[in-house]
């Protein structure tokens, strides 16, 4: 695990979605921690950012000493109640100070010297579409793995001999396993729940722009490809249908990738029989939209009107070369004739 500071949040988050499939629909909730020894520019000492799927929602730092909301639907929350704030920042502030002490601890357990050292921890609890939620704590130190644990099935993992050492000392304390089980089953799901009218009140959404085009293939077959862009959030369903039925045959699916914006792109195609082409659909569900789309390929419009318009254009060029070239040859004629004229009334004059 990396330092990820407050202020680099949003980028370096991209990772986590890069290789989302089309189609998924479950739903996350992580925290992360950074602690730092020796602080600089952009770096705090301690940072903590919290996430539900890749929607930024707060933010706390060791500068500002306030955990602040990032969200529309936050934001409305803390100015309906000021103490919604508050108990996070004094949760937080706690925290700072415990990972500060880690710091410490954990140095002295390495053996090392005094030098730049870093402190992660990083809480993840996930809703299935089924319902079944899932999770996992990890613990970082230098940008390696250290402990981790799996909250759905109570595992614990160690990366090395020190890791080890403490590990089997919270596997004999039962009040941390049920608190992290019970961070899994009730504090995540509050999170998810809380405010919920908030939430969607304030989501961003944005509406894919789909279109679907034909490309060539070979042995007399074509591809029908279905591009969906600009939408958010990242969660979207994209299937071809065949006469009405979905249609995985021959068909492959792309992830979906981030634009610049903040948006995302995606886009899955089909090979087809030609003949068949007006039997399929492109099917796009998302969260944007206020039906799902089934869209078809469409032949282009006529080329009556840009094939005249690109002949008259191409005469007009013409017509103006022919016309430049005869202006140019009557210059250069007169030109000559003119420096003959002058030529000979200069020899007569010399005669």
């Amino acid at each position: 695990m990396a330092p990820v500071p407050c202020l680099l949040s949003l980028f370096a988050t991209s990772a986590f979605f890069l290789g989302s499939s089309l189609g998924s629909s479950s739903h996350s909730f992580w925290t992360m921690y950074t602690s730092v020894t020796q602080p600089s520019l952009g770096m705090p000492h301690f940072t903590a950012v919290a996430y539900v799927d890749d929607q930024l929602l707060a933010c706390y730092d060791s500068i500002t000493r306030k955990m602040l909301p990032q969200t529309p639907w936050m934001k409305k929350a803390a100015e309906e109640d000021p103490r919604y704030i508050d108990r996070y920042t004094q949760i937080l502030q706690h925290d700072e100070e415990n990972f500060r002490g880690d710091l410490v601890m954990l140095r002295k357990r390495y053996n090392q010297s005094e030098g730049f050292h870093t402190v992660q921890m990083m809480i993840e609890c996930k809703v299935r579409p089924d319902g079944r939620k899932g999770g996992r704590w990890q613990y970082g130190y230098d940008g390696r793995d250290f402990i981790s644990f799996d909250m759905e099935h109570l595992v614990w993992t160690a990366a090395d001999p020190q890791a080890q050492v403490i590990m089997r000392t919270w596997e004999t304390e039962t009040g941390l396993v049920l608190r992290l089980k019970s961070y899994l089953e009730e504090i995540c799901t509050e999170w998810f729940q809380k405010d919920s009218a908030y939430r969607e009140e304030g989501l961003r959404k944005e509406a894919p722009v789909v279109k679907v085009m034909k490309k060539g293939d070979y042995d007399g077959m074509e591809m029908l490809v279905c591009q969906a862009y600009g939408f958010y959030p990242r969660d979207i369903d994209a299937v071809w249908t065949k006469d009405g039925e979905v249609w995985v045959q021959d068909t492959f699916h792309r992830t979906v990738a981030p634009n610049s914006d903040g948006t995302y792109h995606a886009w899955l195609s089909i090979r087809i029989d030609p003949k068949d082409s007006d039997r399929y659909r492109c099917h796009i569900d998302h969260n944007g939209l206020q039906e799902p789309l089934d869209l078809a390929w469409e032949k282009p419009a006529s080329l009556t009107w840009p094939i005249i318009l690109g002949t008259t254009g191409a005469v007009f060029a013409a017509v103006v070369v022919v016309g430049a070239t005869v202006q140019i040859k009557k210059w250069r004629d007169g030109y000559r004739a003119a420096s003959a004229s002058d030529s000979g009334s200069d020899s007569t004059g010399k005669e």
